[in-house]
């Protein structure tokens, strides 16, 4: 048996991306490419995005729920905002980017999973007909 208890707050950057993300699943020992499961904590300064701009997985699902503040997430179809204690999924192949607009008042702390945990995010670049 294996019992993990991370506190985000003492996790050091995960990445290099421009806003703070904190990889409780790494810190827990599971293997970024091969484990079922990714499990972040980002926080949102107003006018950032979540690392990754618009975006959509080929295998992976990914929900994130709001912790604290409002996320807004664009898709094709329209944005949608969610709210503290609200979850958002998005299914593989639908594309995505969730930010926290840089009309907020405050930042956003969203927790993040993603199952399996693979690298597999594609680019995705709307057009006229989205």
């Amino acid at each position: 048996m294996g019992y993990h208890l991370h506190d985000p707050e003492e996790l050091d950057q995960w990445d290099d991306r421009p806003t703070d993300v904190r990889s409780l699943s790494v810190a827990a020992g599971y293997d970024y490419q091969d484990s079922k499961l990714g499990l972040r904590v980002y926080e949102l300064a107003p006018g950032e995005q979540s690392g990754l701009s618009y975006h959509y997985h080929d295998e992976q699902v990914e929900a994130f729920y709001v912790l604290e503040g409002t996320l807004h997430v664009e898709t094709p179809e329209r944005e949608y905002v969610v709210e503290p204690d609200q979850v958002f999924f998005v299914d593989p192949g639908s594309p995505q980017r969730a930010f926290n607009p840089e009309t907020a008042d405050s930042s956003t702390r969203v927790l993040a999973i993603g199952a399996p945990s693979v690298d597999d995010a594609q680019s995705y670049e709307p057009t006229e007909d989205d």
